[in-house]
C-alpha cells in the first residue's frame, strides 16, 4: 500500500511538473498580448486613426497585467505544491505577497479609472473627437 501511495505521489508530481511551464507560458502570453494591444491602441490614438483616452489604454494594459500576474502566481503555487521545502515556502510567501500587493493596487487603479470613466470624469473612447473625414 505504501508503494502505491509513493507511485501515485510521483505520478502527481510528474503531471504538475508538466503543467507548470504551460501555466507560466499562458501568464506570459496574456501579458505580451496586453502589451501589444495597449501599444497598438496608443499608437493608433497618437496617429489620430482611432483616438482613445489615455486612461482607456492604461485600463486595457492593466487588465491584462492583472490576469497575467494571476497565472504567474498560480504557477508559483504549483511549483511549491509538488515538493515544498522551507526555502520554497518562504520564497512563495514573498512572491505571493509582492504579486498580491501589486495586483491589489492595480485592481484599485482599474476600478477607480472605470468609475471615473462611467461618471464622465474621463473621456471614454466614444466621446473622443473623431478624425476629419471619419463617419459615425
Amino acid at each position: 500500500m505504501e508503494e502505491f501511495a509513493e507511485e501515485f505521489q510521483d505520478a502527481v508530481r510528474d503531471v504538475v511538473d508538466a503543467v507548470i511551464p504551460f501555466v507560466e507560458a499562458v501568464g506570459a502570453a496574456v501579458i505580451v498580448a496586453g502589451v501589444v494591444i495597449a501599444a497598438t491602441l496608443y499608437v493608433l490614438s497618437e496617429l489620430r486613426i482611432r483616438p482613445v483616452a489615455y486612461e482607456h489604454v492604461r485600463l486595457t494594459l492593466g487588465r491584462f497585467l492583472a490576469l497575467g500576474i494571476e497565472f504567474q502566481l498560480a504557477s508559483d503555487i504549483l511549483t511549491t505544491a509538488v515538493s515544498p521545502t522551507f526555502d520554497d515556502i518562504g520564497m512563495l510567501a514573498a512572491i505571493a505577497a509582492i504579486r498580491t500587493v501589486l495586483n491589489y493596487f492595480l485592481a484599485q487603479e482599474i476600478e477607480r479609472a472605470e468609475r471615473m470613466e462611467k461618471e464622465g470624469m474621463l473621456a471614454s473612447p466614444e466621446t473622443m473627437p473623431r478624425p476629419r473625414g471619419a463617419s459615425g
